[in-house]
């Protein structure tokens, strides 16, 4: 008689530098949308978890902020949440681009020195050559030879098979950490305020997006409506212009495309209601960025 699989279940935490696509192939390892992607750095502040269950392992993802230098308080935040990543793995994903080279040598030697088992993710790949791709390949199994090497296209989904499947065959035995329809350990405010803040990167240019962050002060489902109040904060008063715009335009704009996301999002219909409010210097203060779930 066949003896039954084995429970296996793991944490796989996806590590980088900024802007190589480390949340866009979280969401299409889980298949839902829980991270923000935009083609700006920076735009993932918090470990988010993606959790993938199948009748005998669950997979929890965590997508973590890019590898940077800290500038203020918040960066050092956002750079802790990666340092936590280093320690509680099970797996880790590299991710890389196919001109990357080693950045961060305290993430290399780390790397290098782990016993945990890790995957480099060669990800872009559609925007290579096949020599440029063989290349790049080579000098990843050079740097990391224990480790496996594979080639991918998030955007596209290319290869994300190969990937789910070398992360079950890594990980260990264990029941289950969280309930098998259970999808992220995030609530649904944080992710009406992820959609919020999405759209402002999208929206606007240079540092104002990177000082703004978003509140949302009240939730209230309803049989066939959410309604929802949140707040945007900005670091300056010159700052709550150009968010709000002339004749609130461009604050309506963010409204009505992060509307339409969360319709999407939730499946019912959304009353948004938004407001801009000042709050000087919220990066460097820890009461804010205690608030705002950055710091314990």
């Amino acid at each position: 008689m066949q003896e039954p699989k084995k429970h296996k279940s793991g944490f796989v935490n996806i590590i980088g530098n900024p802007n190589v696509g480390k949340s866009t192939l979280m969401n299409a390892l889980v298949g839902e949308k829980l991270s923000i992607i935009t083609s700006k750095a920076q735009t993932t502040r918090h470990r988010i978890m993606g959790i993938v269950s199948g009748e005998d392992f669950q997979i929890v993802y965590s997508d973590t902020p890019g590898i940077i230098k800290p500038n203020y308080k918040l960066q050092e935040s956002m750079m802790g949440f990666v340092d936590t990543a280093m320690l509680d793995a099970d797996i880790f994903l590299y991710i890389v681009e196919k001109k990357a080279r080693l950045k961060d040598e305290h993430i290399n030697s780390k790397l290098k020195n782990t016993n945990v088992p890790f995957i480099v993710v060669v990800n872009k790949i559609d925007l290579s050559s096949q020599e440029e791709v063989m290349e790049t390949l080579k000098y990843w199994q050079d740097e990391f030879p224990t480790a496996d090497i594979v080639p991918i296209s998030a955007i596209e989904k290319f290869n994300i098979e190969r990937v789910l499947d070398l992360i079950i065959e890594k990980l260990p035995e264990s029941p289950p950490y969280y309930d098998k329809e259970q999808l992220t350990d995030k609530t649904e405010r944080f992710f009406v305020s992820e959609i919020i803040r999405e759209k402002i990167l999208l929206t606007y240019q240079k540092e104002v997006p990177y000082s703004t962050e978003v509140d949302v002060i009240s939730f209230k489902e309803e049989d066939h409506i959410i309604k929802i109040h949140a707040e945007i904060y900005v670091a300056r008063q010159s700052q709550k212009g150009i968010i709000i715009g002339h004749e609130g335009k461009m604050l309506k704009k963010v409204g009505t495309e992060a509307r339409k996301d969360m319709e999407a999002f939730f499946e019912k219909k959304i009353f948004l209601n938004l407001f801009v409010k000042v709050k000087k210097d919220w990066r460097d203060s820890d009461q804010e960025l205690k608030r705002f779930g950055y710091l314990q």
